[in-house]
């Protein structure tokens, strides 16, 4: 048993970065807020606050789905589509205030995430 806890390795910070941007893609980092640009939602929405609604939930449907290839390690970026419409998820890191960047991604007290989704042009 001990063999076991000395061979398994603790988290890179790439790894921590990593696992919390996924809590916040799934919904569970209640800090974390999520953008869509205008020029997105207007392909995909007539414009009413009805069909805004149901795009909104198309996209972080896709977006929670989506894979992840080696070039995102950090898993902070990525590549989908939504009804033939290629869109791009980006996330960026603030302090608590979301005035500045935040010092350490990979700490969860003092970091706070904002989801970008976005079509690429609006990038």
């Amino acid at each position: 048993m001990l063999e076991a806890l000395t061979t398994t390795s603790p988290k890179t910070r790439t790894e921590r970065i990593a696992e919390l941007n996924d809590r916040a893609r799934h919904g569970l980092d209640r800090t974390a807020r999520t953008v869509f640009t205008i020029g997105l939602l207007d392909e995909l929405s007539d414009g009413s606050r009805a069909s805004d609604i149901l795009a909104q939930a198309r996209i972080m449907k896709a977006m929670r789905e989506c894979d992840f290839s080696g070039d995102s390690p950090e898993r902070d970026m990525a590549w989908f589509e939504v009804d033939g419409i290629r869109m791009m998820m980006k996330i960026d890191y603030f302090d608590a205030d979301f005035e500045w960047g935040s010092e350490d991604p990979a700490n969860a007290a003092e970091t706070r995430r904002v989801i970008t989704i976005m079509r690429p042009e609006d990038y």
